[in-house]
């Protein structure tokens, strides 16, 4: 019976003692993502850029002095069968200044997709001197069959970027987020049944 009592009681050690580590482990996934951002913050990786970028002319002093390289790339992620290209590789600009480049996407598919560009910015650092004041990032993209759209970018290097930032590399991933996306397909179906209709 002393057995039988032992045994007992190291089964429920043992279940306590998993209780506790699957709790621990529950915490440690809440914890990691505010551990990765303070890790990306502080060793400069993952180049994360803000939101929209609200530029006031007079707020801001150009750097004339000095120009920054400004890289543009971009990539589809696997499953996105869009063609995705920058208007110019790269451009040369004084901080504080305004500018824009323009990007293109096409659609070669027979259906309708939905499309959405995450920016990143390297070296990690730069991403904060990195501002959009309009960006196709900032909201998904509906193309038709066979469509070519051209989508603007104006964005700002502030002035205040540290001198030794010469270059910068905007990247852009692109991902289908078509099942995501069922109203907007919805509204550009029904936009096209009624132009049938109409014609």
């Amino acid at each position: 019976m002393n057995n039988r009592v032992d045994q007992q009681a190291g089964v429920t050690r043992t279940v306590k003692k998993l209780c506790l580590v699957l709790v621990g482990m529950v915490g440690f996934v809440f914890a990691l993502v505010p551990i990765y951002d303070l890790f990306c913050e502080v060793t400069g990786l993952n180049g994360k850029t803000g939101g929209q970028y609200t530029y006031v002319e007079s707020e801001m002093e150009p750097d004339l002095t000095r120009e920054v390289r400004v890289n543009f790339i971009t990539n589809t992620n696997q499953g996105m069968n869009w063609e995705f290209w920058p208007e110019k590789g790269a451009m040369k600009v004084n901080p504080g200044t305004i500018h824009t480049v323009n990007f293109f996407v096409r659609n070669p598919s027979s259906v309708p997709t939905v499309g959405r560009a995450i920016p990143s910015v390297a070296p990690g650092l730069a991403a904060g001197y990195f501002h959009k004041t309009e960006c196709f990032c900032f909201e998904q993209q509906l193309l038709a069959p066979g469509e070519i759209m051209e989508m603007p970018l104006r964005f700002i290097v502030g002035p205040e970027i540290p001198g030794d930032i010469k270059e910068i590399s905007l990247s852009y991933a692109l991902f289908d987020v078509t099942d995501d996306s069922s109203d907007l397909i919805k509204e550009f179906n029904n936009r096209l049944n009624t132009a049938v209709a109409a014609y």
